[in-house]
């Protein structure tokens, strides 16, 4: 199923890929504005987190920085693309729907180490300076997902190379990556919890969650699992004070 995308020019697998990401960026960020503003609320169902109003000017700094997300993330496709048409990376062949899924599964799971892994190394001393961008979004919005610097941007987005060099995935499998990722991105950055007990757990937690982040700075550095903070020892609990951010005296990443 994935030999057109083999197939494709270096140009027009740039071009797929920025109107790919620009797509999943547009709509889930839509649908989630949405959802979190209008119908949720309507329906009596979960809360806002953070009330405070956003600063002037961040929906249009965010779409800014998301712009150039998507540009790297899009353009950033002819790696994956270059390693096919070398043969270090090949797509199965007809695979059966069971392996399919079992494949999105192993890269749910892979994702959610890769992005902790990276995080936490973008609240280290040496990388932080980058991830200071995302991180002038103190209240996160749904826009907030693909505000990042273009380093960021480029560590965040090469989730899918090493899970390509050590098995031969359904194309489906891979195409599905980023829609998983930003599935879960707008869930951590929806501000808001859809839940009918406070503090929610679980899944439906993990928006409280990344807003504990982005309120407190170090700690919570996973996406939806909680498992690697835990490991870690990272784990911001849910009744910490979280009605503004923290005081940075340090930014090292350290819990």
């Amino acid at each position: 199923m994935g030999h057109w995308f083999v197939s494709l020019s270096a140009i027009e697998v740039m071009v797929v890929g920025v109107l790919y990401f620009a797509a999943l960026y547009l709509l889930s960020g839509g649908l989630n504005w949405w959802l979190t503003h209008t119908l949720l609320p309507a329906l009596g169902y979960g809360r806002r987190l953070d009330t405070r109003p956003l600063p002037p000017g961040q929906l249009r700094r965010e779409f800014g920085a998301s712009t150039v997300s998507i540009l790297i993330f899009g353009i950033g496709l002819v790696v994956p693309w270059g390693m096919l048409r070398l043969g270090w990376a090949r797509f199965a062949v007809d695979p059966p729907a069971w392996r399919v899924l079992l494949e999105i599964v192993v890269l749910f799971l892979w994702n959610e180490l890769h992005f902790y892994l990276n995080h936490r190394a973008l609240h280290t001393s040496w990388l932080r300076r980058f991830h200071g961008m995302h991180h002038r979004s103190h209240v996160a919005t749904p826009f907030s997902t693909y505000a990042f610097h273009p380093v960021e941007a480029v560590m965040l987005g090469s989730v899918p190379l090493i899970p390509m060099l050590l098995h031969d995935f359904s194309f489906i499998a891979v195409a599905s990556l980023p829609v998983l990722s930003i599935a879960l991105n707008n869930l951590g950055h929806s501000n808001y919890e859809a839940s009918r007990t406070a503090p929610a757990r679980g899944w439906r937690g993990a928006s409280r969650r990344h807003h504990l982040h982005h309120a407190r700075y170090n700690g919570n550095y996973g996406f939806l699992l909680e498992v690697f903070d835990r490991w870690a020892g990272t784990v911001i609990q849910p009744e910490a004070e979280d009605a503004r951010p923290a005081t940075r005296t340090r930014t090292d990443g350290a819990a």
